[in-house]
């Protein structure tokens, strides 16, 4: 480690570990997107508040860049470095503080596994809702960082609704300690609201006081196969007047194709163009009629072809496996990944548009793609042909999400559901925020970042 810089950084901070081989770079230096080449200056990795404070403070000094690292399972480019940063590794600051029962809350540094929130909240008979398939190595950092949401959204929303406090050292490097878990709290701006979802931009999240809520009744999960397209809103408005849901998630044909390949199993016999797997309340025989007569009318109406319903947890495991196994699925070919949202209002209109869209701009090339019709949030996964050069294919592929931008700025829609900006929708950000609000947002960065250290390039450009 020649850097004089880094040099300094070491004498400053004798206990602090720094990493440099080649081999560390590039595991820290990238996330999921797998587009840029890593490139970081070193990796950090602080084992305390007072640790990451002064690590802020000394590239402020050297005018070093940070970028502020979790699970680095984003799909945004949100964690790469590529440009001779450093990394900032929170993967040692992975503690549970404390549990409030009064309070009901959980308070974690930023490098808990989301898994283990889950089991930290179950210990106490409480649950964390926030809950996606990327849970056993995403940080509940990151998960702050972008806003993440997932397949219970449309019953708990995203995870700016349980986050009652957070402890965030600036750019400046001074530490901020927002709302302190307060439930009412009027006294002004809520910057905690402000750096959730602000991609490491603002501040480096060093603690979070997180809420927690009863377990929700017992539920069942069906499996459900659907003809077309348009049965999905019709059997999702029937499911969501009738039950009360937990969640409601489509697919399609293709992508069950790639989940039985990586090892999932068939629930349904034959092949149907669109599935849903939904889970819902079922705490007594009358919930379960209700279910079962919904959908019953589903069928007799022909927005449903076939179905299963779980009959244990293990079957309730393999159904959800069909949905939360796509992403993983798909891995290794490396796809190009559109993550988008309208209201769920909007949804039926987009889908017929972005259906057009997708079928004419890739008439040669498959598109995997799924998502959470109960709020509006649509991935859509491109795979490249083995005959076209990833240059090609990146390029065909921005062409596209410019046309799918323009249909989201008609249908209102946001570029970035729950994955954030981070480097692959900089270019699309336009789309989703007016010029007064890029503005706006280029100040605030301004005045918690003023020397424009952290995590550069992500988000927007500078102006």
């Amino acid at each position: 480690m020649t850097d004089l810089r880094l040099a300094g950084l070491a004498a400053r901070l004798p206990g602090l570990r720094l990493l440099s081989t080649p081999a560390e770079l590039e595991y820290y230096g990238r996330d999921w997107t797998r587009r840029w080449t890593p490139a970081p200056l070193a990796i950090a990795l602080p084992a305390n508040i007072d640790e990451v404070q002064a690590i802020v403070r000394w590239a402020n000094e050297e005018r070093v860049a940070i970028v502020p690292s979790g699970g680095r399972t984003g799909l945004s480019g949100g964690a790469v470095a590529a440009n001779g940063e450093l990394v900032l590794s929170l993967e040692r600051m992975n503690q549970v503080l404390d549990f409030n029962a009064v309070d009901r809350t959980l308070t974690v540094q930023p490098g808990v596994i989301l898994q283990k929130v889950h089991e930290a909240a179950q210990e106490h008979d409480l649950i964390y809702p926030v809950d996606f398939a990327a849970r056993g190595s995403c940080s509940i950092g990151g998960n702050i960082s972008t806003n993440a949401g997932g397949i219970r959204v449309i019953r708990y929303g995203n995870t700016r609704e349980w986050i009652a406090g957070l402890k965030v050292v600036a750019g400046n490097g001074e530490l901020l300690d927002l709302n302190r878990g307060l439930i009412k709290n009027s006294s002004g701006y809520d910057f905690r609201q402000l750096l959730i979802g602000s991609e490491g931009t603002l501040g480096i999240v060093v603690e979070a006081t997180l809420k927690l809520a009863e377990p929700p009744p017992p539920s069942q999960v069906m499996l459900l196969a659907l003809p077309d397209m348009d049965a999905l809103m019709q059997v999702f408005a029937l499911f969501r007047q009738r039950l009360n849901l937990q969640a409601f998630e489509f697919f399609t044909d293709i992508a069950l194709k790639h989940v039985l390949a990586h090892g999932a199993q068939r629930a349904i016999d034959g092949d149907y163009p669109y599935y849903v797997v939904t889970e819902f309340d079922a705490a007594d025989e009358l919930a379960q009629e209700t279910a079962l007569a919904a959908f019953e009318h589903a069928m007799e109406q022909g927005w449903v072809s076939d179905g299963a319903i779980a009959q244990s947890e293990s079957q309730a495991a393999a159904l959800w496996r069909l949905r939360e196994g796509i992403t993983e699925s798909l891995a290794a070919h490396k796809p190009y990944k559109n993550d988008v949202s309208v209201r769920i209002s909007a949804v039926p209109a987009f889908l017929h548009e972005m259906q057009d869209l997708l079928g004419r701009e890739y008439p040669d090339i498959e598109v995997v793609w799924f998502g959470h019709i109960g709020d509006g949030n649509l991935h859509i996964n491109v795979l490249r042909p083995e005959d076209l050069a990833e240059d090609a294919f990146i390029a065909q592929c921005e062409h596209v999400t410019k046309l799918l931008a323009e249909t989201l700025h008609r249908h209102g829609g946001s570029i970035s559901a729950e994955h954030g900006i981070g480097l692959v929708k900089r270019a699309y950000l336009e789309s989703t925020r007016s010029a007064a609000e890029i503005a706006l947002m280029r100040g605030v960065r301004q005045v918690f970042d003023p020397n424009g250290i952290l995590n550069p390039g992500k988000v927007m450009t500078a102006g």
